[in-house]
């Protein structure tokens, strides 16, 4: 299929390596990755070769979220949006979108932030990794709690989409992952944290106050297609002061105040059943490169065997909506 746009699609600075080195990640494939974080030129080859129109870049993980000085990280978020907007976005215009990366350890300067990177930048919205640190290490501030309301206020009034994105486990959570670190990251650890940190926002009442905000989740929902259901379903048996203040069931608020991409994920069963809980218009095409391979995704995308109404769906039509894109031709 040509023409596809693809959304979580990462990127670091020299200035600002984000990634950090991990004990259980392969040295040889992770200097590839870093190596291809930092680069556009051949970016834009292989998303040429791979029938990929638009790619929406976003600052790889923890990213802005790891920084404990609140200061800091508001100075970082800016320096990296410019960065992207510099050597991407205005290189390659009609190819590079991107995602701002944003100092939630201060939810004013966030929305500040946001704002600028989208009115001035011309930014497509918002990619937060998860939970932000704040003073150490340990110290998580979650994306539901009342003191990031007046955030979310702003993201609703500006009419962008805002990516969660997984980050590792808070370091006292991780008793569990002794002797498995393998599981930490994107094998399990990043979709448990990220499911967690969604199934938060949705039972907190955050989408009945703002009924207008998107949230776009990776690797067909983090599992939430599967797993929600059962929550639902259970929590009809729990207290209802044990499970926020949403007033509607969490299925409605995932097929309606969210997004699903492929990032990450080539198993037809798996797309399959998220087809049948939230259907082709709420799923969109994303790769997760560099961490993935974009010929590995889109062979198995562009022959999966969905209606063709559904891949240009997935591909391309519910993107452009979302984002307003206009088509480009593609000079191969």
């Amino acid at each position: 299929m040509e023409g596809k746009i693809a959304l979580e699609e990462h990127w670091e600075s020299p200035d600002f390596s984000a990634t950090g080195s991990h004990d259980f990640t392969d040295a040889q494939y992770f200097e590839a990755v870093q190596k291809r974080l930092q680069e556009f030129d051949k970016r834009i080859q292989d998303i040429n070769k791979n029938g990929i129109e638009t790619s929406i870049l976003s600052l790889t993980q923890p990213g802005i979220e790891g920084i404990t000085d609140p200061e800091r990280a508001i100075k970082l978020a800016k320096q990296m949006n410019d960065y992207i907007a510099e050597h991407a976005l205005s290189k390659y215009p009609h190819r590079f979108k991107a995602f701002a990366a944003l100092p939630l350890q201060d939810p004013k300067a966030a929305g500040d932030e946001l704002e600028r990177a989208v009115n001035e930048l011309g930014f497509s919205g918002a990619l937060i990794n998860g939970y932000s640190n704040i003073g150490d290490e340990n110290t998580a501030q979650y994306l539901d709690e009342p003191q990031v309301w007046p955030f979310w206020e702003r993201v609703e009034k500006l009419g962008v989409p805002v990516y969660l994105h997984p980050r590792i486990p808070l370091p006292n959570q991780q008793r569990i992952y002794e002797g498995y670190e393998g599981l930490l990251g994107s094998a399990w650890g990043f979709g448990v944290e990220t499911a967690m940190h969604a199934i938060r926002l949705i039972l907190s009442g955050l989408f009945d106050r703002y009924p207008n905000l998107t949230i776009i989740l990776g690797h067909l929902g983090e599992g939430l297609p599967f797993t929600l259901p059962r929550v639902e379903h259970r929590l009809r048996h729990q207290r209802a002061e044990t499970h926020g203040n949403h007033q509607k069931a969490p299925m409605e608020y995932l097929r309606n105040n969210f997004y699903l991409t492929t990032s990450g994920v080539f198993r037809t069963q798996a797309l399959l059943d998220t087809l049948l809980e939230v259907g082709a218009d709420r799923i969109l095409f994303s790769v997760d490169y560099p961490y993935e391979s974009m010929e590995e995704i889109s062979l198995w995308f562009d022959s999966c065997p969905i209606s063709e109404n559904d891949r240009l769906k997935i591909g391309s039509e519910n993107a452009k909506k979302l984002f307003q894109l206009d088509s480009v031709k593609v000079e191969k």
